[in-house]
This record gives structure tokens, C-alpha cells and sequence, in this order.
């Protein structure tokens, strides 16, 4: 079939471009990619009728000898210059397994089941969504070996790249072995040096199953907890005061621990009426527990509920037992918050831990300012609604954009249509002007009447630039009424809000029983230049052990329990990042 002579217009210019009918509209977009530099998946050609797809049917067109097309779209970045890559391409069939491990997007490793190691795995995976604490295992370096200790010098073996070999006694050695050695592969990864310095020195993980042989399942949460111990006493990190001097401050109670400030008063009235005082006292927590009871629908309600307990001690003045009640507030917020729902309880006549398993839903957001003392609910409060008010600005923002795009893009495809022929802006403001300037001249103003003004119309551009110009503002407002003192703590949170990045899920009737697996939020690709990651697309890696897979945000709102299928057991959240502005870092 003879092609047809047509014309392309861009930016301006008039290309004369050979439409051949018989093929389609991703091959005329090539044609244009060689002509104006603009990629086929950034342009976008009007014809009549609408938009050109790259799967139109070109004869479908009925195009004319000398036709009129128009496109729209600009060159990315390095425009229509074509040059040598500085590095040559490396296809994934010619990767390293490690290489390919390391790509955007590319699948995390798994971890293999060693015979009812799940619980060991979830927990594994949820602490690895923890950036800073792969970056700061990469710095440890185990203590020195004291004299005649093999364990010790055994495990300094693992630095030299043997896996953790004898690092068996050292937990913390045993992790940064670990994870590094998943960052290198996207195959399931036996966790089995791990596994065996947690059995060393928590012997309850290595007891046997009492029907049939190997090892008992645990329970995920006491996993975590002995875990996070033994990293509270080992990851240390330097730290400079007010003097300038350093000095080492522990990994998990900077990002991971929060402070309590609690009173304990007696129930007992004849104990009040004998001058016995509430107590006073601090105390730090490594996770938030909600209690579950028949009334508990949401996490709000049992972390209140935790938050107030009946203790039984003896009464300094009347010398005997009575009950107390303690009452604890937040008065110190980590980055990350670990909450733990305590599903598990012991049954007595079954002799093992029953599952409670009423469902109760937890947001993906979470907004813990009214579980803090009053003295942190006036640093957090400020913060917290600047932050709301700043995201709805740059909502309202973003909508206007892609309203103003849709009315943009309409006028263009009707234009090209031939259902309209609208006229510039500037010819537009050209006749107002005209018109008032003859009303003028056609008479003057009667006596006492204003003359009216002219009106000024902004532009799309400005209206947008002033909008921009006013969040930054905000967000310069929100950095300012951070408090000082926590402004100083860089592992703190500074708003009091949560977003929610991993959950270890229990399946099954009860902690001895059942299957463990976690999920952790993907993260956006890393900008290697700025630092920062990009756009996250709100989907999760599901560890089901050496098994990985993808799944939509949806699939975590399945997972607030009401029965035997997969529940909430532990969830993780980080502070909310808060909005940068010019010259101000994401803090």
C-alpha cells in the first residue's frame, strides 16, 4: 500500500512525515522519535477522533495527502543527543547472582524453613525493614576475644567472608552475616549459623517437639524480643554531646525504644486515708502491647487498655497485699514503634497457649499523640496538624494540577477534532482590551461613577507558582515548631504520627501450633545522587519462608484476625517522614 505524504506539527515546526496505512501507530511514533527526538512513550499525537495508540490501525485513519497532524511531548532527559553509555550495558542473563540481587525492584531473598523455623523467619525479615540497622550492623565489629576463649576468636572469622563461621556465640555477628549474605542472592537462604547462635544462648528455642522428632515451633514475638535484647546490648553507636565529646549510645535504645511515665496508686482507701502517695517512676519499653478483650475492636483500645494495670503488692501501711493500678503514659516516642497484639494466652486445661482470636483492625496511619504525657503532647501536637494541614495543601495542589492537565488535554483533542477552534490567551486578553478601550472612547464615565479597571487574568503558571510558593512556606512553618529538644533526637519521632512498614501474621489456634509469616511494605528505588528514595507504588513483599511474592495494600486489611486464618501478631511502624522543604533535609 503507497504511503501518504502527511505533516506533523511540533513546537512550532512542521515535519513532512510518510504515513505508510498498512501499519501501526507505534511504528508512525518511531518515525517521529527520528525526527524530533522525542520519545514514542512521551508523545502524544492528536488525530481526529481523539489520541494516536501505538496499536492504531493507520488505514483506520482515512489520512489525506498533506494532512495536519499535532503532537505534543518533549525529549527526556538528554534530549534528542544520542550518546555512548559510560558504562557498558550488563543484561540480567550476564549478572552475578549478587548483581542481580542488588537491581531496583529486584525480588528479596527468602529464608529456608529448617523444621519449624517460620517464627524465627518472620521475625527475620520484619527487623530487616529496618535501614538503619543494616547500615550500622555493617560497622560491628565483635569485642575483642578474651584469652582462651574459642567461641570469641572463632567468630572473628566472619569478617573475612566464612559466613559467620563460629560466630555462634555472638547473635549480633550472626545477623550482619546474615543479612548481608541475603543482599546477594534472591534464592531461599538458610539461616542456619543464626539459628544456631539463637539456640546457643537462648536454650528455649532449641527444645525438641513432644509428637514426632525435631525441633517445637515457637512463639514469634519471645523471637523478637530475645533478639532485640541481645542488640540492645551489643550495637552501640557514637555519639557527640553538648562538649564535643563522643560516646556510645545503644542501637535499639535510639531508634527502637521508647520512655514511659508512669504512677502507681493504691486501690485500697484506708491506705489513702493513711497518707500512703502514688509513686512515681520511669520506665523504657522496646514494644507497646494491646491487650485483647471481648470489648477491644481496635488497636486504640487495647493500647489504652495496656496502658492502665492492676498490680497486687503489699501496702507499706496497712501491711498487707491490697491491689494498685499503674498508669503509664508515653513520654518518649522511638523512630520505629514495635506493637504487639497479645493474642496468646496459657491454658490451663490444655496445658499450652491458646490464640484469642477476635479480629481487631489497626490503620495504616497511626496517630499515638494521646497516649503521651502532656509535656510531649505540647511538643507533638504543633508538628502533627501542620503536617496534616501541609499534605492537604499538596493534595489540593496535585488535584488542581490534574484538573487543569484534563481541561488542557480536552481543548487540545478538540481542537485537533475539529469541534472547536479557540483562540489563544493573548488574542483573548488583546479583544477584552479592545472592548474596554472603545467603551471609553464611546463616552466618559457619568458623574460620581467609577471607572472600572482593567482586569488582570493570571495565568495557569502563576496561579501554580503561587500555590508551590505557599506550601513551601507551610512546610518552612512545620520545621520551625519542631521542639528543640527533640529536634536533637534524631532517633525520635517529632510528630507523633506512624506509617505502618511491616507485620509478622500468626496462623493457626495457638503459639505451639500454626504457621508464621510477615509482610514487609516495598520501598521506592534509591536516588543515588540525592539520597533519598522516590515514589513508593503501595505494595508488599510477602514472606511465606523461601517463598516471596508481591501483593497489594488490600492484603493487609485482611489481617486483623476474627478466626484461625493469618492475624496481626506483631506490627512495626516508622515515623512519619515529614515534608522537606528548600535547604531542609526529610527529617
Amino acid at each position: 500500500m503507497a504511503t501518504i505524504p502527511v505533516i506533523v506539527k511540533h513546537q512550532g515546526k512542521k515535519y513532512d512525515v510518510d504515513l505508510d496505512p498498512s501499519s501501526l501507530g507505534e511504528v508512525f511514533k518511531f518515525q517521529l522519535y527520528s525526527l524530533t527526538g522525542v520519545e514514542p512513550d512521551r508523545q502524544k499525537i492528536l488525530v481526529k477522533g481523539g489520541q494516536l495508540k501505538d496499536d492504531t490501525d493507520l488505514s483506520k485513519l482515512g489520512a489525506k495527502p498533506g494532512q495536519i497532524f499535532m503532537m505534543m511531548g518533549t525529549p527526556g532527559d538528554g534530549g534528542a543527543v544520542l550518546t555512548r553509555p559510560k558504562e557498558a550495558v550488563k543484561f540480567v542473563e550476564d549478572m552475578t547472582e549478587a548483581e542481580a540481587a542488588q537491581q531496583v525492584g529486584a525480588i528479596p531473598a527468602g529464608l529456608q524453613n529448617l523444621g519449624n523455623t517460620c517464627y524465627l523467619n518472620s521475625t527475620l525479615q520484619t527487623l530487616r525493614a529496618v535501614p538503619e540497622l543494616q547500615e550500622q550492623l555493617v560497622k560491628y565489629t565483635p569485642a575483642p576475644a578474651a584469652p582462651g576463649i574459642q567461641g570469641n576468636t572463632l567468630g572473628d572469622l566472619g569478617m573475612f567472608g566464612l559466613g559467620g563461621l563460629g560466630a555462634s556465640m555472638d547473635l549480633t555477628a550472626s545477623l550482619r552475616d546474615l543479612y548481608k549474605q541475603m543482599g546477594e542472592t534472591q534464592e531461599g537462604f538458610p539461616p542456619l549459623v543464626f539459628l544456631n547462635a539463637l539456640r546457643a544462648i537462648h536454650p528455649q528455642f532449641a527444645e525438641k517437639a513432644k509428637s514426632g522428632p525435631g525441633y517445637a515451633q515457637q512463639d514469634a514475638e519471645e523471637a523478637w524480643s530475645q533478639i532485640v535484647a541481645q542488640l540492645r546490648q551489643k550495637l552501640t553507636l557514637k555519639e557527640t554531646g553538648g562538649s564535643d565529646e563522643t560516646k556510645d549510645i545503644s542501637f535499639v535504645d535510639k531508634y527502637l525504644a521508647g520512655g514511659f511515665a508512669s504512677t502507681t496508686e493504691c486501690d485500697d482507701q484506708a491506705a489513702k486515708d493513711l497518707g500512703e502517695e502514688s509513686i512515681s517512676g520511669e520506665d523504657v519499653f522496646l514494644k507497646l502491647d494491646c491487650h485483647i478483650s471481648g470489648t477491644t475492636n481496635h488497636l486504640r483500645d487495647g493500647i489504652l487498655a495496656a496502658l492502665e494495670e492492676k498490680l497486687e503488692k503489699k501496702s507499706p501501711t496497712l501491711e498487707r497485699d491490697v491491689m494498685y493500678t499503674k498508669k503509664s503514659r508515653i513520654s518518649r516516642l522511638p523512630k520505629y514503634l514495635t506493637v504487639h497484639f497479645v493474642r496468646f494466652f496459657w491454658k490451663r486445661e490444655a496445658q499450652k497457649k491458646a490464640k484469642i482470636m477476635r479480629k481487631v483492625t489497626f490503620p495504616h496511619e497511626l496517630d499515638v499523640v494521646e497516649f503521651c504525657t502532656d509535656e510531649l503532647k505540647k511538643m507533638l501536637i504543633p508538628v502533627r496538624d501542620k503536617v496534616r494541614e501541609v499534605r492537604k495543601d499538596e493534595e489540593d495542589v496535585e488535584r488542581a494540577r490534574k484538573r487543569q492537565k484534563r481541561i488542557h488535554d480536552k481543548e487540545l483533542s478538540d481542537a485537533a477534532a475539529g469541534i472547536t477552534d479557540s483562540v489563544s490567551d493573548s488574542k483573548k486578553k488583546e479583544e477584552e482590551k479592545k472592548k474596554a478601550d472603545e467603551k471609553k472612547k464611546d463616552g466618559k464615565a457619568a458623574e460620581g461613577d467609577t471607572e472600572m479597571e482593567d482586569v488582570v487574568y493570571k495565568t495557569d503558571a502563576e496561579i501554580d507558582a503561587e500555590r508551590a510558593a505557599a506550601v513551601l512556606e507551610a512546610k518552612k512553618e512545620l520545621h520551625a515548631l519542631i521542639n528543640p529538644d527533640l529536634l536533637k533526637d534524631e532517633g525520635a519521632n517529632r510528630s507523633g504520627l506512624y506509617e505502618l512498614r511491616g507485620i509478622v501474621t500468626h496462623q493457626g489456634a495457638s503459639a505451639d501450633s500454626g504457621h508464621y509469616t510477615s509482610y514487609v511494605k516495598k520501598q521506592g528505588p534509591l536516588d543515588s545522587t540525592t539520597g533519598k528514595r522516590g515514589e513508593e507504588d503501595g505494595t508488599w513483599w510477602w514472606f511465606n519462608d523461601d517463598k516471596v511474592s508481591e501483593v497489594e495494600a488490600e492484603k493487609i486489611t485482611t489481617l486483623s484476625g476474627g478466626g484461625e486464618s493469618h492475624s496481626a501478631l506483631i506490627l512495626l511502624y516508622r515515623a512519619l517522614p515529614l515534608p522537606s522543604s528548600d535547604g531542609l533535609s526529610e527529617v
